[in-house]
């Protein structure tokens, strides 16, 4: 899937699962009931237990949906997981390196970035999309409405401090889409095997990031 493509269903989705565990079981468990809640953009971080394993793993369970990997900090990572056949790449930080490289490969990536001037460099480096990360510590959804005044060109994913809650509130201040980790996944759910309560939890996402 190229940018383009990937792109493209983005805007329709809306909302990407960020997926961080610590043991296989619970993340294909995670990965799982956001599927069966409507997410149909997973991202694996690449810090998880076997995270290369879980990718190819939900590739096979999944087909019709986009699976990547987040975290990548560095061209080796970012190299594995574009050989195990991750849909799109999610990193923490702007390496226009690391970003060419990705092009290259012609799988979508999204670096991370705060400032303008990371934003644009990011841009200019051939980024798919750019995270605006973290989010919550410089203003939220007003900061993000701030940088679509000059950077309007540039489709901006927040991270960082986007809840259930507020997702609704980054889409109208003009993100393309939300990635949310933590607050689709309680950790009490996680605890009890609960996994109805997040695709419930899920379900509620989507129907606050639709607009008539």
């Amino acid at each position: 899937m190229n940018g383009y493509t990937w792109l493209k269903q983005l805007k329709k989705e809306r909302a990407i699962a960020v997926i961080r565990y610590q043991k296989f079981d619970m993340g294909l468990e995670m990965a799982r009931a956001v599927a069966l809640g409507g997410i149909r953009l997973i991202e694996i971080t690449w810090n998880s237990e076997n995270a290369a394993e879980l990718i190819i793993r939900l590739r096979e369970e999944l087909p019709a949906f986009s699976i990547g990997a987040g975290t990548i900090s560095n061209k080796d990572e970012l190299q594995q997981a574009i050989d195990i056949g991750s849909q799109f790449l999610f990193s923490p930080h702007t390496n226009p390196e690391l970003i060419k490289t990705a092009v290259k490969a012609g799988v979508p990536i999204i670096p991370g970035a705060l400032s303008p001037t990371e934003i644009v460099t990011a841009w200019q480096s051939g980024a798919t999309c750019v995270k605006v990360f973290p989010i919550s510590a410089v203003g939220g959804a007003a900061y993000l409405k701030s940088l679509r005044g000059p950077l309007g060109q540039i489709p901006l994913i927040p991270t960082g401090g986007v809840t259930i809650e507020n997702a609704r509130e980054f889409i109208a201040a003009g993100a393309v889409a939300v990635a949310l980790g933590g607050n689709l996944f309680p950790a009490e759910a996680i605890a009890s095997n609960n996994w109805q309560a997040i695709v419930e939890k899920t379900q509620y996402l989507l129907e606050q990031l639709t607009f008539s």
